[in-house]
């Protein structure tokens, strides 16, 4: 349990930083931003591969 809490501090951390840095996360190329009139609808598709392939690879790890 220790260790799941250090990895996901180091995981927060390490995403703030990018954030901080100015890399796009959230608006990737392959991420979808659909208008008609007043609605507006959101598919982070690309988004979404990346943050699984991320979690794939870090429970895997995990698990060892």
């Amino acid at each position: 349990m220790a260790r799941l809490l250090i990895v996901v501090g180091l995981l927060l951390a390490a995403g703030g930083a990018l954030l901080m840095a100015g890399v796009p996360l959230g608006r990737l190329p392959g991420d979808l931003v659909l208008r008609r009139g007043n609605v507006t609808l959101h598919l982070p598709l690309a988004t979404c591969a990346l943050a699984s392939i991320v979690l794939t690879l870090l429970l895997a790890f995990l698990r060892r």
